[in-house]
This record gives structure tokens, sequence and C-alpha cells, in this order.
């Protein structure tokens, strides 16, 4: 038997014995779970990404040193303190899947350095002792990240006594300094005019809670909780009253911060069961989902500095936009679809992310491995590196985005394939293969053999080492109206927007087949205040949003008129793409003639091109 899938068996005995949380136990219990790092294993080319930001970003440019250095010399612009801790945890949770011991030894280091600085109050701050906490500088936001990467460190790789240790001074400080009266109001520090983002402070404090168990890290999680989350807002009654996002933290409905502070709250529910919290985070999501998001899974922008909530899923094709669709947003909209596929179960958070990580993701993503884009257009320049905030680091200029893109990549592997009580969950069709265990703690491993989403064919091998009746459940996505099932070679009847539970006594060489609706579909714009994108359409390929470049076509923003029947199919043929490093490619028939169009995670607007992903029709 291998060491990974004993270590496999030793984790889910702890999860059935309810003690994997170090110190305080969880009151809900989760619907999927992740598996044990290293046993999910992806192929093809969203492992190659994976692996291209590893290389060429933690493993390549960050400048760990001169990051550390802003707590020890201090930071020259706000905010500036957040880069450590940002790098340092996309860095744990690629370890998390890699085990790469040369990525280890780059953690292991710069985690010592960092806790070199801290001061004699416990803070690992940027800011001297006698000035925190800082008023408009962003010291509370930055050492969140801070508390937030070393404990991603401790739990995914080495659990050192040491860092454990420090980060409880850290939070200590935080608390001896923050709070009710005569203490500071945690809504009264930050850069912003409600200090939201000081209170995003509620997620490392529920970690720090649920690893050693200590009540006083709870207790000041539901200080954050009881104060609102921002100044003048309770952003939490909000929620739980479905206040449409734009409307919620005003002056300032700050889209990543925001996201940031529920993504905490997911974690304090997970731990307390508070009902009124559980029914926030569930609203917070549909309402992000229904009423900001867009084509290719990201949200947030124009107006009130291009990064706020602002009716994105209605305004996407206002062809006046220059500023929307932030990383840090989309990453952090993502970690937090992850947190609720976890705690719900709920397929459509899945669907959130795939659409995010084919199409916003990957289309943010430097072709060199080595950062992000800050913003991100649907038309016009698709990527811009710099925006409101950043630092040049010599030739390297870093932003919070192409500190944050990172992040969205790791969890990739994280949620693809999760565990539950019933059985084994495939959320994620890419090729790769997870070892776990079955309910009843027998090795189990699972092949997924497939290109999706460049086909529609997906292969799964299920090879528990000995016959067991348990559930396999398989995410059939909304957009897929006709998926196909089969267990050799025997059909299953499955719903589209659901999981599939298939349940049956599971031998070695049981095969899975799925044959997914992979059509290709004209969607129109919708209406938002500006009466110029209203008459626009879009071309989807399943989960794939698809667009024209201007590398490839100079005719790229002409009007045309898409063919479709009147179910909206498009009768598309496939081809081979005219530019290296594009993935997928295609002949659009539209009433002046043939065009092509290409997934937009393909565009490559580096040097200076544009992209057209709403096409104007021949009515605008």
């Amino acid at each position: 038997m291998t060491r990974r899938i004993l270590l496999s068996i030793a984790f889910l005995a702890l999860l059935h014995t309810g003690i994997f949380a170090q110190g305080a136990g969880a009151k809900v219990e989760e619907q999927q779970y992740p598996l044990p790092p290293g046993a999910v294993k992806l192929t093809g080319f969203l492992d190659s990404d994976i692996q291209n930001s590893v290389e060429h970003w933690n493993k390549g440019v960050v400048p760990y040193a001169e990051f550390a250095d802003f707590f020890r010399n201090g930071r020259r612009q706000f905010a500036l303190g957040e880069m450590w801790g940002k790098a340092v945890r996309s860095g744990c949770m690629f370890y998390r899947y890699t085990q790469d011991p040369a990525l280890k030894r780059i953690l292991d280091a710069t985690v010592k350095d960092i806790m070199s600085t801290q001061q004699s109050n416990g803070s690992i701050s940027c800011v001297r002792i006698n000035q925190q906490p800082d008023l408009r500088n962003g010291d509370l936001w930055e050492r969140k990240y801070v508390m937030l990467a070393m404990e991603e460190y401790y739990e995914w790789v080495y659990s050192d006594p040491k860092v454990l240790e420090s980060l409880k001074k850290q939070a200590d400080c935080i608390i001896e300094q923050i709070g009710n009266p005569p203490k500071t109001k945690i809504t009264e520090r930050g850069w912003s005019a409600t200090g939201i983002e000081s209170s995003t402070l509620l997620e490392p404090f529920v970690r720090l809670y649920r690893i050693t168990g200590e009540q006083p890290y709870l207790d000041f999680a539901t200080y954050i909780i009881e104060a609102g989350g921002a100044k003048d807002n309770d952003l939490f009654q909000q929620a739980y009253d479905n206040v449409e996002p734009r409307s919620m933290g005003l002056p300032y409905p700050k889209a990543y911060e925001m996201t940031s502070l529920f993504e905490g709250a997911a974690e304090y529910y997970r731990m307390t069961g508070n009902p009124r919290i559980q029914q926030s985070v569930i609203n917070y999501f549909r309402n992000i989902r229904d009423r900001e998001i867009t084509i290719v899974g990201n949200g947030g922008g124009h107006g009130i500095g291009g990064e706020g909530w602002n009716s994105m899923a209605s305004e996407q094709s206002n062809p006046d936009i220059t500023r929307m669709m932030e990383t840090c947003t989309g990453v952090t909209w993502l970690k937090y679809c992850s947190q609720l596929m976890r705690l719900t179960g709920d397929p459509s958070t899945v669907d959130e992310i795939e659409r995010y990580t084919y199409n916003g993701l990957l289309g943010a993503m430097k072709p060199e491995g080595d950062g992000f884009s800050y913003i991100n257009l649907l038309n016009g320049h698709k990527v811009n590196n710099r925006g409101n905030w950043g630092w040049q680091f010599g030739d390297l200029f870093v932003s919070c985005c192409n500190l944050n893109g990172p992040m969205g990549l790791a969890y990739i592997p994280y949620i693809a394939v999760t565990g539950s009580k019933a059985g084994p969950v495939i959320n994620l069709y890419n090729a790769g293969t997870a070892d776990m265990t079955t309910p009843g703690h027998n090795p189990l491993k699972l092949a997924v053999e497939t290109d999706y989403p460049q086909s529609e064919k997906v292969l799964i091998r299920v090879n528990p080492d000995k016959p067991e009746t348990f559930t396999l459940k398989l995410r059939i996505p909304a957009w897929s109206a006709g998926t196909s099932v089969k267990v050799n070679g025997k059909k299953q009847t499955v719903a589209p927007g659901t999981y599939a539970d298939i349940s049956r006594q599971w031998k070695t060489g049981d095969r899975v087949e799925i044959v997914f609706d992979m059509q290709c579909r004209v969607i129109d714009s919708p209406h938002g205040t500006n009466r110029k994108g209203d008459n626009m359409q879009a071309v989807t390929w399943g989960p794939i949003v698809l667009a024209r470049a201007e590398n490839m076509d100079k005719d790229y923003s002409q009007p045309v008129v898409i063919k479709a029947d009147k179910a909206g199919l498009v009768k598309v043929t496939r081809t081979k793409p005219t530019l290296a490093g594009t993935r997928m490619e295609f002949i659009v028939p539209t009433a002046q003639g043939t065009i092509r169009m290409i997934d937009y995670a393909s565009v490559n607007c580096w040097n200076g091109e544009h992209v057209c992903t709403w096409l104007p029709s021949i009515e605008n």
C-alpha cells in the first residue's frame, strides 16, 4: 500500500471521528471536503497553467525578500504589506498540490524571514508600535494577509510550533488594539470610507480558532460580525435582507474586499452554525451570481473606480466601460464559491467556478506565467497589468492582482475532486487522477481521461481496492441540456444543473462515460443603462466564451449578425488555430459571411491588441 493511500486513510479517519480541526470542532458538517495534499493530480492544460505559474511566478520572479523588507524598514505607499502574504499564500496552496521540495525551501526561508520582523508587541506590521493601528494606510489589511499566509503555511507546508506561536502573538496584539471603546473600532481604520478592508480580519481569526480552539479568537470574530463589517453598514444584515450588492456598504461597495469579508463569514458559519450568517452567505452568493457576474465569470467595475459592485451582469455589454473585472475580485469570488460548494453542496457554485476558471482566470494570465492582469475587458484592450495600485521592483511591476491570480490556479486541484459522506464527488472534468478512500475506508483511485473542454467526451475509470457500495457524484453543468452518462454501457438518468448520484457496488474496472451537450450558442446582450450596448451578441461553446481577436482579424470589431436557429444554436466548424498558443478556434457563420472566433482565454492582448467579445450587430 502506497504512502499516499495510507495518508488518505488517516485523513479520512480524522474526518469521520470529527477531530480533523486541531482544537475546536466545526459546528456545521460539510457536504463536500477537500482530499489530502497531493491526492489530486491533474494533467493537460490546467496543470500546464499551474506549473507555468509556479515556475515563473512563485519560484521565479517574486521578490520575497523585498516584500519582507516592508515590515523591516517601513513601506513607501499604503498597503504594500499585503504583497508578502499574497505571494506566500498562493505558494503554500501550490505546494499542497505539487509537493515540490524547491518551492518548500523558498517558503521555509521567507516564513523564517518574516518572523524575524515580529515586533515586541507581537505584531508583524509595516507600522511601528506607537503608530498602530494606523488610520489610512492599511495596517490591519496587511496584517490580515500575513496571518492568512502563515496559516496556509502551518496547515499545508510545515506545522512548525514557532509559526503557530507567532500567529497567536499577532492575533493577541490585534485584540489588544481593536475592539469596543476604549479600544479603536475596527470600522474606524482603513483607507476606504467604511473601513471594510480591516474587517476582513474575520477569516484569519476564525481559522486561528479552528486550529487552536482558543475562545478569544472566536470572540474577536464575533465582534467583527456584530460591528457589521463596515462603518455605518451592517453588511451581514444587508445580505440577509437581499439588498442588491451595488447598494451594500455605501458609499463604496468594493467588490474584492466585500467578497473577502463574506469568505470570512462563511468560515464563521462553519464554526458556529449561526443561522443568520448562513442565510447571509447564501444570499450574498446568489445576488452576486445573478446581478454582478459576467459571461466570463468575473464581476465588478464601471463607475466607482472600476472596482465596485455595479450591476455588471446587465452592464457588461456597455461599450463605454473602460474598467471592469479586477482579477482580485474574480479569484476571491472563485474561493467564495468553493466555500459554498463545501458548505451546501450546491452544484451551481461549481458552474460559477468552471466559468471563471476557463474564461476569466486563464484569460487574465500572462502567457509567460509571470503575472496576471489587473483589470480585464470584454471589449477593447482586454488586459492591463497596471491599475490603481502597485509597486515597481526593478523591472518587475507588482500589483494586487498579479499576486492574487496564482491563488485562483492553486484552488483548481483543491476543488476538482472532493469527498463526501456518500462517496467521491467530481466537480471539474479536467484530465487527471485522484487517490482517496471510500466511505468504508478502502483505497480508491479515480482516473479522468478527457481533453475537456476542447471536446465533450469524458471517461472516468473507477478502481476501488475491493468491491464496495457507495455513491459517485458527478456534476452535470447547467449549460449541458442533454448530457449522456453511461456506467459500463448502461445509460443513467441525469438532469442539468444537478449532481448525478450514481449509487451501486463499484469494482475495479468500472467505467463511466459522459458526453456533454457541447453546442455553440448565441447570447443576446443584456439591457443595461447604455442603449448602445443593447444590440450585441456573444457566442459560447459549452462553458467556453468565444471572442474575436485583433491580432488575427483586422475586422475584429466590425458589426455582424450571428446565424443561429430558433433555439439559439450556431453551426460552427472547429478549425486548426491560426496563432500559436490558441487552444480553440472556430469558423462561425454570420449574415455577412464567416468569421473566426477563439476562446476568450486564448486572446493575447499583452502587446496592445484588442478583443471583441460582445459583437456589435448591424442594427447598432
